[in-house]
């Protein structure tokens, strides 16, 4: 709270020797064109006062300083001749201030207004991704869980990749998809999923028919919701993963997902799953059989999943972003810092823009105390 208040007053001081810099501008220009040889007339920069005070002023204070630039070019021809406020050429220097001022003014307005309608956006969007996309507990059985979202819509905010986790008796489901496409038009397709998961995954179905099931309901609702779209057009990748609580061993079903990463006593390995299923939603393709592959996570153990809006984010040369190998550089991070330091050299790579939605969920099964 302190920190916020020194950084509020810091903010109106700037403010406040920002609208000097108008003020101090007229009131030299007014000397100098006053002191200046008759021949040299400086009148016509006094449109530069008006012209900045919207870069960090409002409406009202740009018509502020407008009227002031107004009064500031009667008060030159006062002093120069009274004769000139009445000249055709003072008269169209007040003409041209006073329209030059009212189309500043004109300008903050819509600049306003489009502010307002980009919060409202932001609002919305956060609102909607904290109903579709739940935030995952940080401790949830064994486990420390941490996760992140990286819109490539920047006013959107949300997009097509979700992740999400259920409880069951014996231990920890996860989920993390991928919508075709990115942005808003993807988020109600991921919110199939994701309705799908929240009412099916803490049941004790063995994984594969989850699977099955998260499948068919996505694939209803996908060829519902797009009739105009051919076959093919609409489709989810997706991993689905059954950690127990008292076995190293999970348990994963992939759909045609980019392959989880595990760190391990400072190594870094993929698991490449050897028979992965299609994509969910692409009807009979999709109905295969899903093949449950296996692999360990033991103690002190992280696991990483992420969609492939990281690992085909480019860099300015078109290179694609090197996950496995960037990851070898944080093998000793928790999982919110794995993910801070991800973050971060993702962006740098990308030169701060994303080309893709993506997502990253880190997991670490905890030590167990003697």
């Amino acid at each position: 709270m302190a920190l916020s208040f020194v950084d509020l007053r810091r903010s109106l001081r700037a403010s406040r020797a920002a609208v000097l810099l108008p003020v101090a501008l007229l009131i030299t220009i007014v000397v100098v064109d006053v002191l200046a040889p008759p021949h040299i007339h400086l009148g016509p920069l006094l449109v530069a006062a008006p012209a900045i005070t919207p870069a960090f002023g409002g409406p009202r204070l740009t018509a502020f300083v407008a009227v002031l630039a107004v009064a500031a070019q009667a008060v030159i021809a006062l002093l120069r001749d009274e004769r000139q406020l009445f000249s055709a050429n003072h008269q169209a220097q007040l003409v041209a201030l006073v329209v030059v001022g009212a189309s500043l003014v004109l300008f903050c307005l819509l600049r306003e207004r489009r502010n307002r309608e980009l919060r409202q956006v932001r609002y919305v969007s956060e609102t909607a991704q904290r109903l579709i996309l739940r935030p995952l507990p940080r401790k949830i059985g064994p486990l420390k869980i941490a996760s992140l979202y990286l819109a490539a819509d920047a006013e959107a905010r949300i997009g097509g990749d979700v992740y999400a986790a259920e409880r069951t008796d014996s231990g920890t489901r996860l989920l993390i998809g991928d919508t075709r496409g990115k942005g808003m038009p993807t988020a109600a397709d991921a919110a199939l999923l994701l309705d799908a998961f929240h009412l099916a995954g803490h049941r004790q179905a063995p994984l594969d028919a989850l699977a099955a099931h998260l499948n068919s309901s996505v694939t209803w609702s996908l060829a519902d919701s797009t009739e105009s779209d051919g076959p093919g057009e609409s489709f989810i990748t997706a991993a689905i993963l059954e950690i127990p609580d008292e076995d190293e061993t999970v348990r994963m079903v992939d759909c045609g997902h980019p392959p989880p990463i595990v760190v391990r006593d400072g190594r870094v390995s993929t698991v490449e799953a050897p028979r992965p299923a299609p994509p969910m939603g692409l009807g009979e393709l999709s109905a295969a059989h899903f093949h449950v592959e296996e692999f360990t996570l033991g103690a002190g153990d992280r696991l990483l999943l992420y969609t492939d809006g990281v690992t085909e984010a480019r860099g300015p040369e078109g290179a694609f972003y090197p996950l496995a190998a960037r990851m070898g550089s944080w093998t000793d991070c928790h999982v919110e810092a794995l993910l801070h330091h991800l973050k971060r050299d993702l962006l740098a790579h990308t030169g701060g823009r994303l080309g893709d939605d993506a997502a990253l969920v880190a997991v670490e099964r905890q030590r167990t105390s003697a």
